[in-house]
C-alpha cells in the first residue's frame, strides 16, 4: 500500500513526550546513528524527498518529529544518536527520553532500526535493540548503504548481522537497503504494512 505513505505529512516536533500527540492510534517510530541515512531511508520510503531534513551534517535531527498517515496512523521520526557533533546536554536529554518512550508509548508498535551496512550493530543500535527488547518491541533492521558494497560483500554483511541477531536479539529482523537506489523499499513498506494492520486488527 505504498499510497498509504506518499501521503505522509508532517505534524509536529516534540521535545518532550508531553509534546507528543495523544497516545493512541499506532506509530511506527525510525531511528539510526546520525550518519546512517535514516532520513534519506524515511524518504524514499515515502516517496518524498523532502518529507525528513537531510543534511550534510549528521546529527541534524534533534527533535522527535511526527508525520502523519492519517487519522490513526503516524510515523515517528526519533533523533539521530551516537554523533560527537551533538551537545552533551542533548545526547543526557535523549538517554532519558526515549527509553521512557519504548516502555510507555501505547502507541507504538515497531521500531524500524536505520544502519549503515559498512559499520553494523555499534553499540548505539544494540542500545535500542535492548530498549525494544525490554519494551517487547518488534525490530526491523534496514541495512541502507548497501549499494556502496559489491553483491557478494553486502550478502555476506547481511549474513552476519543475521547471525548475530539470532545470537543476541532473535526477535528482530533485517533487510538490505539502499535510499539511494532505492533498493528494499518495498520490503520495508510490506514490514510496515504488517505492524500496522496487526495492530489495526488488534
Amino acid at each position: 500500500m505504498a499510497s498509504r505513505y506518499t501521503q505522509a505529512a508532517f505534524f509536529k516536533s516534540a521535545n518532550q513526550l508531553t509534546q507528543l500527540p495523544p497516545d493512541t492510534g499506532i506509530e511506527v517510530a525510525f531511528a539510526g546513528r546520525s550518519n546512517a541515512g535514516k532520513s534519506s531511508a524515511l524518504n524514499a520510503i515515502t516517496g518524498q524527498k523532502g518529507l525528513a531534513r537531510t543534511s550534510k551534517t549528521p546529527g541534524r535531527t534533534q527533535l522527535i518529529n511526527v508525520f502523519r498517515l492519517d487519522d490513526l496512523r503516524a510515523l515517528i521520526d526519533l533523533p539521530g544518536y551516537g554523533y560527537a557533533k551533538v551537545p552533551v546536554a542533548i545526547k543526557a536529554h535523549w538517554d532519558r527520553v526515549l527509553p521512557a518512550y519504548f516502555a510507555h508509548r501505547q502507541a507504538l508498535r515497531g521500531l524500524m532500526l536505520i544502519v549503515d551496512i559498512r559499520h553494523p550493530l555499534r553499540d548505539f543500535d544494540r542500545q535500542m535493540l535492548a530498549w525494544c527488547h525490554h519494551a517487547g518491541l518488534p525490530v526491523h533492521i534496514l541495512l541502507n548503504k548497501a549499494d556502496k558494497l559489491r553483491r557478494g560483500a553486502a550478502a555476506d554483511a547481511l549474513h552476519g548481522v543475521r547471525l548475530a541477531l539470532d545470537a543476541e536479539f532473535p526477535a528482530a529482523t533485517t533487510q538490505l537497503f539502499s535510499a539511494t537506489r532505492h533498493t528494499g523499499v518495498e520490503d520495508a513498506r510490506a514490514v510496515l504494512d504488517a505492524w500496522f494492520q496487526r495492530s489495526a486488527d488488534g
